[in-house]
């Protein structure tokens, strides 16, 4: 190497070696991105500087009627209404007045004001809201207003820094940092939820602000806090919104395609059960009583590895395909049936609002057993009375779990009043049938209970083990 060469590698070595000391010692600030190092730290302080601006307070006062009052039982007392309040946080999206924030904050509210940096107030009214992915936006009657720019929470790794900015006890603007700590949980909505968990501090009044990644765009939606630990805070994916928010704007709410079956994850153990090739697809665990899935003849236990040529590896990934289908789409689901692929026609149904219901009481207690069978059950028969009891469909045939006396971990699961309905897809119609099916079992083996639960209703798979006698 020449001389001159020697000379410039040296040089650019000295600068760099000073270049480090100097940001160790505290002395200079290096940009990557729009993050700063400031002393060897991260810094958000000019991602802040331009996205505080566009994030608002949300004040909210919903006037209810109370059932107990002071005027209660005197002839002819009126009915009083009282305001309650609440508050919490959105952000601008769009330089018109539109304002992204929670459907939990703002879908019962009758009065709702927003109050910008600037300390400007002015009413706001509910364009749209969708209670499934927890998303709604609001107009405010103003103009050429600061907007966050979204970025893609596709992109987000666990580990990336991020800040969340929101009004946490009436806090206006406060700033949080830390990084993400995991994503795709789910939390309220098997179905949709996918949230962002991080470790930066959200607290209540943070709901709807924005969670902002180190380019300074906005990747989530602050919407959940766990009460439970420190430093576990949750945020819905920007992406979640991008997909909806053309609907919210246009009709006020989100329409979304149905195919009316449950599913549940393909794990080694259910490969092994259903002969499959490999641990991937969507299993059918149940289907709709005149849904579309039934009308194009889906059955339990069936495998959805595609529709209309898009790979499904995946529960959640069928979910995102069917959701964003329009009503009435035809789609072709390719599906592993014992053991052969198929191709099944469908015509997409209407979701309906997700309804949740409220848990009935639960079957009467009974007598504690000391002994169960060989997965630590203690069967009993479905008696006439107790399908008009709890309602069980005709279709629902099985043995009641009288008590859980095993110590499989799967078992926990199981509660008193549950219906087995099948035993590794045996049909376990009475008692004699289902200690028939367990006399075939070995020591050890791994067994799937398929599972009917009155109250409140619901479907699902047990994995258990055979216990040592």
């Amino acid at each position: 190497m020449s001389r001159i060469g020697l000379g410039l590698l040296a040089a650019f070595a000295l600068w760099a070696c000073a270049l480090v000391g100097y940001v160790a010692g505290g002395g200079g600030v290096v940009s990557l991105g729009g993050l700063r190092l400031a002393g060897g730290a991260p810094s958000f302080a000019d991602i802040v500087a331009q996205v505080n601006p566009a994030v608002v307070n949300i004040n909210i006062s919903v006037v209810d009627n109370i059932p107990s009052n002071a005027h209660e039982g005197i002839e002819d007392a009126p009915d009083l209404e009282f305001p309650q309040r609440g508050e919490g946080s959105g952000f601008v999206i769009d330089p018109e007045g539109y304002i992204l924030t929670n459907s939990h904050l703002v879908s019962a509210s009758s009065h709702i004001r927003v109050r910008l940096a600037d300390k400007r107030e002015m009413p706001a009214k509910v364009v749209g809201s969708d209670p499934n992915t927890d998303l709604a936006l609001v107009k405010v009657a103003a103009s050429n207003l600061p907007a966050v720019p979204l970025g893609d929470s596709d992109r987000l790794r666990v580990g990336d820094w991020v800040c969340a900015i929101g009004n946490p006890y009436s806090y206006d603007h406060t700033v949080t940092a830390g990084v993400v700590s995991s994503k795709g949980r789910k939390i309220f909505n098997a179905s949709f939820d996918a949230y962002i968990q991080t470790d930066a501090a959200i607290n209540p009044g943070n709901s709807g602000g924005p969670l902002i990644n180190a380019a300074g765009e906005a990747v989530g939606i602050n919407a959940a806090v766990s009460m439970e630990g420190q430093g576990i805070g949750f945020a819905i994916p920007i992406n979640v919104a991008r997909e909806i928010i053309g609907q919210l704007r246009s009709k006020g709410r989100v329409s979304r395609g149905y195919l009316g079956i449950q599913l549940e994850e393909v794990d080694p153990d259910l490969q092994k059960l259903l002969s499959l090739k490999e641990p991937r697809g969507a299993l059918v665990l149940d289907v709709v009583k005149g849904s579309a899935g039934e009308v194009a003849g889906l059955r339990r236990y069936d495998v959805i590895t595609a529709i209309s040529g898009e790979r499904v590896d995946n529960g959640d990934r069928l979910v995102h395909l069917i959701s964003g289908s329009s009503p009435g789409t035809p789609v072709k689901l390719t599906v592993v049936r014992d053991g052969h692929e198929v191709v099944v026609a469908a015509r997409l149904d209407e979701r309906a609002p997700d309804d949740a219901g409220s848990p009935g009481p639960k079957a009467p207690a009974t007598a504690p057993s000391s002994k169960g069978d060989a997965l630590g059950i203690v069967p009993a028969e479905l008696t006439r009375k107790m399908r008009r009891e709890f309602r069980v469909p005709t279709d629902r045939v099985g043995v009641v779990v009288k008590e859980v006396v095993g110590l499989s971990p799967g078992l926990d699961d199981l509660a008193h009043g549950d219906i087995v309905v099948e035993v590794n897809r045996h049909p376990t119609p009475d008692v004699g049938s289902y200690r028939k099916v367990l006399g075939s079992l070995h020591p050890g083996e791994t067994v799937w209970l398929f599972v009917f639960r009155p109250r409140p209703r619901s479907s699902f798979l047990v994995k258990a083990e055979v216990e040592e006698k």
